[in-house]
């Protein structure tokens, strides 16, 4: 074998493993040069990471905010229920906004961002104005619960998975820049809402968030484009069709499953603190007018845990830094959390949960990219949020089912969040080390 045909061998071998650091052309089956790692850079690719960073901050930014509106459900319109039945509204509106991830995925795969976006944005702007209009549980859970979820879910994983077509060296700081969105979101949207909700009240509050969803939404949708794949070609095969919709077989690729399998646990108890801290600041005796801005700095941490990491994580590798954000969310929530009862020590476990949970979220779809083909990075993407989405519904009714059978007591749902998100990270750590066994390897 010539040193030629070895070096055209080589480049055929999977990669997966490695951060790419070139766009490096590689021979398809008919002898032309395709470019399987996408360019960095260029005015689609930034304009594509502006507007995911807009669908993000109305979208999954107003979902994080959704302790605010449960503190206000709890002393409103449904001040007769308990706090772990409200809490079904916003665990309802994570299952949907993560299992539609699954079929959302495989229809960007085929037909791209915009059309998703678009049907995403009306879905999305109608359920707020529905929700504003609900007079009893039932109606919350349909407005803001099911048909929430799924616009979130159709504004979330299409601009996502179109920033992974675009880039590829800078992949994490792309994605951790849009994240980014989600966590102003998060931190801007319980001040606005509770502003609004005392000063114009519930249902005009309501209302003017959806203006601003559907100003926002649509100009992010016209900003997002996706990138396709080198060799179409390849991509319309039978069998790339039949794998493109049903996925399941990406699931005996063992570091994906593990990442699956760590997610799982990680959804159980990620949002945990998203939903009860404000109620919890309320009961250590914290005003109900600041106990909101707890939130707000939890998801202001989220921020910087976005952009942070995920710039890191391009040098020194996006699973590399995965696991020990992971770690360190758990950790947190067990230390820091049981000692805090005043304001000042609750906030600054806030800030640093947000910090590693928002790390979480921003380097877990540069993971699953990098080990991925890119023409099934829409489909694995939504086949994780799809399965992740039935411990993301059970986590916080277990939370607050904890906290009614403990009285009261806030230890029960502290150590159920905390232990499940340092499970969910020794299953990073190993999905890691199948990929390289070096523990300390820049993966």
């Amino acid at each position: 074998m010539s040193f030629l045909s070895l070096k055209e061998a080589l480049k055929r071998v999977p990669t997966y493993g490695s951060i790419p650091r070139r766009n490096e052309p590689i021979a398809d089956e008919g002898g032309a040069e395709a470019y399987d790692i996408p360019a960095d850079g260029g005015i689609a690719a930034w304009l594509t990471v502006f507007g995911a960073f807009l669908a993000l901050f109305c979208s999954f930014g107003q979902m994080n905010a959704f302790g605010t509106f449960q503190s206000w459900y709890t002393t409103h319109q449904l001040r007769d229920l308990h706090p772990s039945t409200i809490a079904w509204i916003g665990s309802v509106q994570l299952w949907v906004f993560f299992f539609s991830g699954g079929f959302i995925g495989r229809v960007f795969d085929v037909y791209g961002p915009r059309v998703i976006m678009a049907l995403g944005t009306v879905l999305y702007v109608v359920s707020i104005v529905l929700t504003s209009m609900a007079r009893d549980y039932r109606e919350y859970i349909i407005a803001q619960g099911v048909l929430s979820g799924l616009g979130v879910g159709m504004l979330f994983y299409p601009p996502l998975a179109s920033i992974s077509t675009h880039f590829s060296k800078y992949r994490a700081t792309a994605l951790g820049i849009a994240m980014v969105g989600s966590g102003i979101g998060g931190t801007v949207y319980p001040i606005l809402l509770q502003h609004l909700f005392v000063r114009v009240g519930f249902v005009c509050g309501v209302r003017v968030s959806a203006l601003i969803c559907l100003v926002l939404c649509t100009t992010a949708t016209a900003m997002v484009s996706r990138q396709t794949a080198a060799s179409p070609d390849h991509a319309h095969t039978k069998e790339d069709r039949d794998q493109t919709w049903h996925g399941m077989s990406a699931l005996r690729d063992p570091p994906f499953a593990l990442l699956v399998i760590g997610s799982c646990f990680m959804a159980l108890g990620l949002f945990t603190p998203f939903t009860y801290i404000v109620s919890y600041a309320s009961d250590q005796g914290i005003s109900p007018d600041t106990a909101f801005y707890v939130l707000a700095v939890l998801n202001a941490g989220s921020v910087l845990g976005r952009i942070a990491p995920a710039h890191f994580a391009d040098a020194f590798g996006r699973f590399a830094l995965l696991v020990p954000c992971a770690a360190l969310a758990g950790l947190s929530t067990l230390l820091l959390w049981p000692a805090a009862h005043s304001l000042v020590p609750l906030a600054a476990y806030a800030g640093l949960y947000g910090l590693f949970s928002g790390a979480f979220n921003a380097l877990i779809v540069p993971c699953i990219a990098q080990i991925s083909d890119i023409r099934e990075i829409g489909m694995r993407i939504g086949l994780l949020y799809s399965i992740i989405s039935f411990p993301s519904l059970v986590g916080n009714p277990a939370a607050g089912t904890l906290l009614r059978i403990t009285h009261g007591s806030y230890s029960g749902l502290i150590i159920l969040s905390g232990t499940s998100v340092i499970i969910g990270s020794l299953f990073m750590l190993m999905a890691k080390l199948r990929i390289d066994s070096n523990i300390f390897a820049r993966v």
